[in-house]
Formats: structure tokens, sequence, C-alpha cells
């Protein structure tokens, strides 16, 4: 077989079990309306990465972490992301409440599904960011950390967005806030941090592993062009439109 039927078919294998885990847990969501509006964003992202597949294929850790991400989401819109029972799971597997042992006063799954939001998909991120601009040392960890947390602010806009828009029931429980005032603030901040510590990770991991490091670090951070741009980019580029004119006039 090759590596690359090898790659399609792990593809083909998360997308049948993730098909299969969306299907069960489609099946008599707390809230259908709530369900329907959490899985816009998966719908659409779905599409986007089978639409990209031909030209752009993940790595196969990617994919992985992309469908761990998506899995636990899909948990959130079943029972909706403040009705999740993870703590009377907890408590009947293990005799222990979860909440109680961590100290945690309300349903707090959304909290770790905004912190896996930024620990799993910031390598994905990274990928693209190393694959399609080219980035390097200083870059290819900041680069993706920034959209990451930029990631996590749009999709705080959207549940705003979609909670003016329905409002009423459907919005609070879109929002999910839990009579915290701070909640998008302090969703936006996990967000950084998963992906922040995962950065840090992968940075060890290619210090340990990579001779190169350290110079692709430097060159990173080297000026590679001197000249100023702004004003003086502008005056050179209508200079070049001048001269582009003069010659095109004197033919």
């Amino acid at each position: 077989m090759t590596a690359k039927y090898l790659h399609l078919r792990y593809l083909l294998t998360l997308t049948l079990l993730f098909s299969l885990l969306f299907a069960v847990l489609a099946i008599h969501p707390h809230d259908r309306s709530d369900w329907a509006l959490e899985n816009l964003l998966v719908l659409a992202f779905a599409v986007a990465l089978g639409l990209s597949y031909r030209a752009f294929p993940l790595s196969r850790l990617s994919y992985t972490l992309i469908f761990l991400f998506l899995c636990l989401h899909e948990v959130g819109a079943h029972y909706t992301y403040s009705k999740v029972p993870y703590d009377a799971w907890m408590t009947s597997a293990f005799g222990v409440s979860l909440n109680e042992l961590l100290g945690w006063q309300r349903n707090n799954f959304d909290r770790v599904v905004h912190f896996l939001f930024g620990a799993l998909l910031v390598y994905p991120i990274r990928e693209l960011y190393c694959r399609v601009a080219n980035a390097r040392g200083f870059w290819g960890y900041f680069f993706p950390l920034e959209l990451a947390m930029a990631a996590s602010m749009l999709y705080e806009l959207f549940e705003w967005a979609a909670a003016s828009l329905f409002g009423g029931d459907l919005g609070v429980a879109y929002l999910g806030t839990q009579g915290d005032i701070w909640d998008a603030h302090k969703d936006m901040a996990l967000a950084s941090l998963g992906a922040l510590i995962t950065l840090l990770l992968v940075l060890l991991t290619n210090l340990w592993l990579n001779p190169n490091f350290g110079q692709e670090w430097r060159d990173s951070l080297r000026v590679k062009r001197h000249r100023p741009m702004g004003e003086d980019e502008l005056e050179h580029l209508l200079q070049d439109t001048d001269q582009v004119t003069d010659k095109s006039s004197q033919k």
C-alpha cells in the first residue's frame, strides 16, 4: 500500500467514526434548536476540510486532533454545553464529584472544550502556516498562536450575533454563560492558554530534535528588507507606474 492510500484510509476511518458519533448524538438532543445552531460551523468546517483534501491534505496528526475536538463538541451540542452531566458520570464511575474535587461552582464542560479548542487545533493551524505561508522560526509559533486567539474571538462574536438574532431560550442556551458576565473573556483566555501550551510542547520537541532550530529562529528574526515601506514604497510604485506609462506612450 502506498503512503497516500494509507493516509486517505486513515482519514476515511476518522470520518466514519465521527459520522457514527454524530448520528448517535443527533438522536433526541436536549435542545434540537441549539443542537442545529451548534452544528452550523461544524458543517461548514467539514465541507472545507473535504474540499481542500486534494490540494492540501493535512497530516494524520492534525486530522486526529481535529477529530478529537469535533467529538467533544458533539457531546456538548447533544446535551447543551451548560448541561453536560460530566459530574454525574464522574460520581457514578468513581464515587467522586469532579466539581467538588476541583472547587468548581458551575458546569465547566464548555470551559474545558474552549481550552481544548486552542490546545488541539493550534497544531493544524501551525501546519497551515508552515506549509502555505512558509512560516519559520519564531513566526512558526507566534502566528499560529495569534490565529488560534483570533478564531476564539470570532467564535465569541458568532455566539453573540446568533444569540442576539434568535434571542429567548435558544439565545441563552447557545451562549451558555451561566450568569458569568466575563464568560466570553474567560473562554478566549482558556483557548489562548491551550494553544500556548501546545506550541510550547512543539517548540521543545523541535529544540530537541532539530539541529537547525537555533539558526532558523535567528534567520526568522533577521531583517530581510532594509528599505522602509509605507510612503516610500508608494512613491517607488508610482515611479514604476510612470516609467511603464512613458514607455507605452513612446511605442
